[in-house]
């Protein structure tokens, strides 16, 4: 079940949903929401994407995935985006998300510290994961504990 999403907006940006995706059981796919990122004005500024549940393809590939285009960046968009996300989980019933981004990229580990998660690991991709086949070897594991409302994370974004 997918839940109308028009709420996912704040002074700042809007998530416009672009589609949803059914779970794909035999791939170990769980059901996904796709946005773009928008500006108040309906400007595209870059994407994001929820997969709702937990698996081992969500520890390695993230519930969250993200993206910024180019002159865009520096403004904290995608911590901003995944804060709306974040509401979104928990209508969902979950109590934690997780979002991974490769070691070398930094600009990514940082919208995860500024989204408050919590440093996991950095974990191998399996050879049987996707990721792997397109060249990644390792993922940076951050955890965001859902489980409050109100994180003090997503009031100072």
């Amino acid at each position: 079940m997918f839940y109308d999403t028009d709420d996912l907006k704040n002074q700042e940006i809007l998530l416009r949903l672009e589609r949803t995706c059914e779970a794909q059981p035999e791939k170990r796919w769980v059901p996904m929401y796709h946005f773009d990122i928008c500006l108040p004005d309906g400007t595209k500024i870059g994407y994001c994407d929820l997969r709702i549940g937990h698996n081992d393809k969500t520890y390695i590939g993230g519930n969250i995935g993200y993206g910024i285009d180019a002159p865009f960046r520096g403004h904290r968009y995608a911590a901003k985006a995944c804060a709306l996300l974040f509401q979104l989980a928990r209508k969902h019933g979950m109590d934690y998300v997780i979002i991974t981004c490769d070691p070398s990229n930094a600009a990514s580990s940082r919208t995860c510290q500024l989204a408050g998660g919590k440093y996991m690991e950095t974990a191998d991709i399996p050879e049987d994961n996707e990721m792997y086949a397109e060249g990644k070897r390792q993922v940076m594991i951050y955890r965001f504990d859902l489980s409050r409302t109100g994180e003090p994370y997503e009031r100072k974004l």
